[in-house]
């Protein structure tokens, strides 16, 4: 009998940490390596924000807190969903965690009961699946294709959906695509959900301020108020404001829900780092004038990787709405050999066989739930973009 618990069978490590641990322990043995992997935007956390954390060390605020979140920070997370989002909500009805994962976990951990199901539009953040399986619960995977720009269709919604559909998890601008839908596009999958009120919805709008041209962001329950009593809407500080390694994400919900993923944190992490909850919210209430200056960056960036990876025969890569990732398709590349002998049969074959030979990491589209794509993150410099995209041109270009 196996010592470790069978629920630790139904999950697997996080595709994205290890192709970025991967890349790390090639680039220390002295490979030339081009991570493209992370999350994480490579701005440092702005200095106000900085400064509001040193001062929080200096005033001795270094003690525990309420276990899901100080007043001060729930009161910012209010007002900034009142002020970004339409949305009115009390500090009862906020829950603050270390990080947006905690969140999402927390959340699911409280609610699904064996047999609950959850629909998951495909591609996805590779962690959603997993934490559902964590809990008990059975992931439902819709699938968003290339052909629909990686949005799910109200159709396709409709039929994911049976009497043991607990939650819809929806991401927009979405990790790993980019896409964002509008508010058409969102009332039409709001429209299928008034149609089914056991169904509750958990978004995810981490990467609501990474949005580029003429798309605007908007969240369920901002669209369809009618939902607001069944949508745990959740976002976090580590995109926008540069603060990936703060860890503090947070939520809006019912009373009810909210204080039961309380429940689940008080015996598991308990209070976020207090420090951080400081530095959030000068986030939050501080300027917000840096937001336009990196997205600028990040369009630019965006707009370079595309450019460069459209110039590749058999390779289709859609220009995304928001985040930083772009996920093209390498189905006119499946079959081939590339010049070290890699048979090109999927799309992890494709990512490995980039990173060994040309030392550029990626995360194959499997880990998404969607093939054959891989992700890449335009997260980093544009020299280290340039130099990525002419190994990514040059390695295609010796695929035969």
């Amino acid at each position: 009998m196996s010592f470790l618990s069978e629920t630790l069978s139904r999950v697997k490590p996080s595709p994205t940490i290890a192709v970025t641990t991967k890349a790390a322990e090639l680039r220390a043995a002295g490979k030339d390596v081009i991570g493209l992997g992370a999350g994480e935007p490579d701005f440092d956390t702005p200095q106000n924000i900085k400064d509001a954390a040193v001062a929080a060390i200096a005033a001795g605020k270094t003690k525990y807190t309420p276990v899901d979140g100080i007043p001060e920070l729930k009161q910012a997370i209010c007002a900034k969903l009142e002020r970004d989002n339409g949305l009115s909500y009390t500090p009862a009805q906020v829950s603050v965690g270390t990080g947006g994962k905690q969140i999402l976990y927390n959340a699911l951990m409280a609610t699904l009961n064996e047999g609950d199901e959850v629909v998951i539009p495909a591609p996805y953040w590779v962690s959603y699946p997993d934490m559902v399986l964590l809990a008990g619960g059975i992931p439902v995977i819709a699938a968003a294709t290339l052909e629909n720009s990686f949005k799910l269709t109200p159709e396709q919604l409709e039929a994911a959906i049976t009497p043991n559909t607990k939650w819809l998890i929806f991401n927009s601008p979405s990790n790993p695509t980019g896409a964002g839908y509008s508010r058409d596009e969102l009332k039409a999958l709001t429209d299928v959900l008034m149609r089914h009120p056991h169904v509750w919805v958990m978004t995810d709008d981490m990467y609501e301020h990474l949005a580029y041209d003429d798309f605007e962001f908007c969240t369920p329950a901002e669209i369809e108020p009618a939902l607001y009593d069944r949508t745990l809407t959740c976002n976090g500080v580590s995109k926008a404001y540069a603060m990936t390694g703060w860890r503090i994400g947070y939520a809006a919900g019912p009373v009810e829900l909210i204080a039961a993923m309380r429940k689940i944190q008080s015996q598991s992490t308990s209070n976020p780092c207090s420090v951080s909850q400081w530095a959030a919210i000068e986030a939050l209430n501080g300027t917000q004038d840096f937001l336009p200056t990196n997205n600028e960056i990040f369009k630019r960036r965006r707009d370079l990787v595309v450019s460069m990876l459209s110039e590749i025969d058999g390779i289709t890569c859609p220009v995304p709405e928001g985040a930083f990732y772009v996920y093209p398709s390498i189905a006119g590349l499946i079959g081939k050999t590339s010049k070290g002998g890699a048979k090109i049969d999927s799309d992890e074959a494709f990512a490995t066989a980039l990173l060994e030979e040309t030392g550029v990491a990626v995360v194959f589209g499997a880990a998404f739930g969607l093939s054959p794509n891989f992700r890449v993150s335009y997260a980093t410099s544009d020299e280290n973009l340039k130099e990525a995209c002419t190994r990514i041109q040059t390695f295609c270009a010796g695929l035969s």
